[in-house]
């Protein structure tokens, strides 16, 4: 089955489509001449390869009318296809597309990677369709990890292994992670992954947005590795427009439509972590290999344990690791109770690459802090997770 679906003439738009779908989305491209539409929606249906496709793409070189009658029998019989249309968005006829079921009307000139968002976005919408159209059984079955990544204590790097295991789980799950900052007074996701978001987490929690999944998918922002962001608010005072029910509303939709949802939390047990804890299926915390941060994780264990909000699954992770510190692996698992699952040695590529807004998982860099950071990334695989693991909590030697 071809994932994308174009009828075009123009073969400088083909060649746009197949770059942007290249690398950063997976799937097959069928082109059609116009020519198909001469006899009508049952040639064009007799032309696809297997399954109707994900996204149909009409034009370049379409005439309008044409378009719009195939994408109003498409919409009919095929309402998960996302459809686009191709062609100078003039008022009327944007009008006439959304009556017919077309999801947007761009411009032929839509450069490369504007083209790599919207299709990015019509996979999107077409999978939240086909699951709304699933027996209410399966769509349960569909619900994704929520994964709290914590600290109780700032500067420890917890928004580096948020960022990191985003983008390392983009590559288990492609466009089936997105990671949100609920950092709301100084978070720093977007600075992190180098983006520059139009929309933020205060718009994504109010309005339409919170009523409806498809309304919020507008406000995730596109990371070029194939994951989804929802960034912190632009001002700290934006925070107090942001309520713990908010937060459990606006999680639980996004566990309602992607694999992975990564929660990037504030420093503490404030309201809004909280409120993530009592959805997570995980908890990550981070720990730096000094005492105030070992004694922090161990009182924030215990409160945790009192409270009854200990997420299922599990993950400590050790952040700067150094055997020159003073302190031992074997020392911070005493003082916390728990085991260490994952170490990151103190390393000069991570502070560089956060610097750069480059993740090291996104990079080509090969170094002790990024196996850590893979190990990570290996607890949330289902590979992993469903095979057999001896001294899962093997002692590990920081060098």
């Amino acid at each position: 089955m071809s994932r994308f679906v174009a009828i075009t003439a123009v073969r400088d738009f083909e060649g746009r489509v197949r770059q942007a779908i290249t690398g950063a989305l997976h799937g097959e491209l069928q082109t059609l001449t116009p020519d198909v539409l001469r006899g009508g929606p049952d040639d064009v249906f007799k032309q696809l390869n297997g399954a109707p496709p994900e996204v149909l793409i009409l034009g370049p070189g379409v005439a309008p009318d044409d378009a719009l009658k195939l994408a109003t029998v498409f919409d009919l019989q095929y309402p998960e296809v996302s459809l686009l249309l191709i062609a100078e968005p003039t008022p009327d006829l944007v009008l006439r597309a959304m009556h017919s079921g077309i999801r947007d009307v761009v411009t032929p000139e839509i450069v490369v990677n504007d083209l790599r968002i919207l299709l990015e976005r019509a996979c999107l919408a077409s999978a939240s369709r086909r699951r709304g159209m699933a027996p209410a059984a399966e769509s349960g079955q569909e619900r994704g990890r929520v994964i709290a990544v914590m600290s109780p204590k700032g500067g420890v790097g917890k928004t580096t292994v948020a960022t990191n295991l985003a983008i390392g789980l983009g590559k288990v799950a492609p466009m089936a992670v997105v990671i949100v900052d609920l950092d709301l007074q100084f978070g720093d996701v977007a600075s992190g992954l180098m983006l520059e978001p139009e929309h933020c987490i205060t718009e994504a929690v109010h309005g339409t947005a919170a009523q409806d999944s498809m309304v919020l998918k507008a406000y995730l922002t596109v990371h070029p590795a194939g994951i989804y962001a929802l960034c912190a608010p632009r001002t700290p005072a934006e925070s107090d427009y942001i309520t713990a029910d908010h937060v459990s509303r606006l999680i639980n939709q996004l566990a309602g439509e992607f694999k992975y949802v990564i929660v990037d939390t504030a420093p503490g047990l404030g309201e809004h972590v909280l409120a993530t804890l009592e959805l997570a299926t995980d908890g990550v915390w981070v720990c730096g290999m000094d005492v105030p941060s070992v004694r922090g994780l161990r009182k924030s264990f215990s409160v945790l344990k009192e409270l009854q909000l200990l997420p299922q699954g599990r993950h400590t992770v050790l952040n700067f690791a150094d055997r020159k510190s003073g302190l031992s692996v074997q020392d911070v698992e005493a003082t916390i109770g728990v085991p260490i699952d994952a170490i990151i040695p103190r390393s000069r590529t991570l502070p560089f690459s956060t610097n750069r807004g480059v993740p090291v998982l996104q990079s080509t860099t090969r170094d002790s802090a990024s196996k850590g950071l893979k190990k990570l990334v290996e607890r949330f695989d289902p590979l992993w997770v469903s095979s057999t693991h001896n001294k899962l909590h093997r002692r590990v030697v920081v060098s």
